[in-house]
């Protein structure tokens, strides 16, 4: 029996086909850490979580790659920072070590990799300028856009017309 998935793009559930016939990766948005979870957050992790112990079941546990990063800095970070005066550092390890505490309550199996948005600040320094070369992003008072104008399947996946937005 195929794995059936929902395809956003064709808007119908599809027969699952890696990439890759001997390896599947999964990337998922993990949280971002400013305040502690709540059960609005435990959906994904859960969803991703049974994704993740299908793929494997079906695949085999060492041909599936789960990647689900933690953010552990922006501006709502920040915010709560300077809100609850505590460093950045110690409100992102305590809250991070909180949705730990809650992935093991539910049960949920760790995953393959938890990239820290701060340990690759380089990498998308480096993205950033990349489509700022390519005529795909701009700056604008200290903050750079994407230049969504420039970018011809914007809002394909959404479903949504630049010309509505």
């Amino acid at each position: 029996m195929s794995l059936q998935i929902y395809n956003t793009l064709s808007r119908k559930k599809e027969p699952f086909v890696p990439l890759h016939p001997t390896h599947v990766g999964m990337y998922v948005c993990g949280p971002t850490v400013y305040d502690d979870p709540h059960i609005g957050n435990a959906r994904p992790l859960v969803v991703f979580d049974i994704l993740f112990k299908i793929l494997k079941k079906k695949y085999g546990s060492n041909s599936v790659n789960y990647i689900r990063n933690i953010t552990d800095i922006d501006d709502k970070i920040i915010k709560a920072s300077k809100d609850k005066k505590f460093s950045i550092k110690d409100l992102t390890l305590k809250v991070t070590e909180n949705f730990h505490d809650d992935c093991k309550y539910l049960k949920c199996e760790e995953p393959t990799g938890e990239p820290k948005a701060t340990d690759n600040i380089n990498q998308m320094v480096d993205m950033i300028t990349d489509l700022e070369n390519q005529g795909y992003a701009y700056s604008n008072n200290n903050h750079v856009y994407f230049e969504v104008n420039k970018f011809e399947d914007y809002g394909k996946l959404s479903n949504k017309k630049l010309d509505e937005l």
